[in-house]
């Protein structure tokens, strides 16, 4: 039975090795540290980026500006971060060996823990998963002290003997979470194997599409409910304007000219669709289009709206500092010769922080 059970995992793509796929160059765009940490249902095996996709889409949408972090680095376009730690086929004892070192490199303010699925098909020591998880979230909260760490309890399983031996983990989860609270750790419950039945399963273990996005749901929920953890709504909310502060006024589309290459523009702030710029993932979109950097891009050449193509020029990254800085020319949002008028042309300049730099949400 066990030969089955893991000929099973294999068959699913769950790499009993633990070996960890090469990392890219992590991506930040200054905002609150967010680590999803897991295995490959955290990594999205089957829908790569996984419940990461909406859950981004979500943040990104309601202005929060958060930074996921991690070691591994996978997802779409339509993922504006994709930095994780979430390693297919590993076990619970795996991610703990790994953990301290992880966080220490991350410093995450905010950990998203799914684990011990892997623990169960692979049926490595099933009874003492929960005390291994509990070692795992005291290595956690003991190399981040001040992070906020919320527990998931495993997603459905289709067979039925994983399922009953999921549920029998999930049933200890709340007592472990309750000790580490009554000890004054920052440790909370997320209930997910409520949010999701077996009909949500692509393949009887990992999520459809749109079972990762209740899990997107249902994280987002907790996150929001618990408040610094994914810090204040900053950013561009959805259909908002975005005022420059050395001028007051906002980034227009001049005319609703939805032209590729038309390049913006200061006006009076007016409301109206032309001004309104909606955050998905890392794109901001006015009029059906994209704010673009050209191929390219130097300092003084012109900022465009462009069809949506997910690209690196048309991902921009809302600073701390108010700055919005284009992720492939590293440039920013400027207006140029730091003019004040309406009709002033917004160009990209290298980034000093200016006030013909500085945006505010409206």
């Amino acid at each position: 039975m066990r030969k089955l059970v893991l000929a099973a995992a294999l068959a699913l793509g769950l790499s009993l090795t633990g070996a960890a796929v090469p990392a890219a160059a992590a991506e930040s765009n200054g905002g609150v540290r967010v680590m999803p940490l897991g295995d490959s249902i955290t990594e999205g095996t089957q829908v790569p980026g996984g419940y990461r996709i909406g859950l981004w889409q979500r943040l990104a949408g309601a202005g929060y500006r958060v930074d996921f972090v991690g070691s591994q680095f996978n997802g779409p376009a339509a993922l504006g971060d994709h930095d994780h730690e979430g390693h297919p086929g590993w076990r619970i004892d795996q991610i703990d060996a790994n953990i301290t070192r992880w966080v220490q490199a991350t410093g995450p303010r905010t950990v998203l823990l799914h684990i011990g699925t892997n623990d169960i098909l692979q049926n490595y020591n099933v009874g003492s998963a929960p005390s291994r998880l509990s070692t795992l979230i005291d290595h956690i909260t003991a190399a981040a002290p001040a992070a906020d760490v919320f527990v998931a309890t495993l997603i459905p399983l289709a067979s039925s003997g994983q399922e009953a031996a999921a549920r029998t983990f999930n049933a200890a989860l709340p007592g472990i979470v309750q000790s580490k609270v009554n000890s004054g750790r920052r440790v909370h419950l997320v209930d997910m194997h409520a949010a999701l039945t077996t009909a949500d399963l692509i393949d009887g273990v990992h999520p459809t599409a749109g079972g990762y996005d209740k899990m997107a749901a249902a994280w987002y929920a907790a996150l929001r409910s618990v408040p610094g953890t994914i810090g204040d709504p900053t950013g561009t909310p959805t259909a908002g304007a975005l005022v420059g502060a050395g001028s007051g006024r906002c980034l227009d589309v001049p005319g609703s000219n939805s032209a590729n290459g038309t390049q913006p523009v200061i006006w009076d702030c007016n409301g109206a669709a032309n001004q309104r710029w909606t955050a998905s993932g890392q794109t901001l979109q006015s009029l059906g289009k994209c704010l673009d950097s050209p191929t390219g891009a130097t300092a003084g050449t012109k900022v465009q709206i462009w069809d949506c193509s997910g690209a690196a020029n048309q991902r921009w990254n809302r600073n701390a500092n108010g700055t919005i800085s284009n992720v492939a020319s590293g440039l920013c949002l400027d207006v140029r010769a730091n003019a004040t008028a309406a009709g002033s042309l917004v160009q990209l300049w290298t980034c000093t922080g200016s006030p013909n730099q500085v945006w505010t949400a409206r």
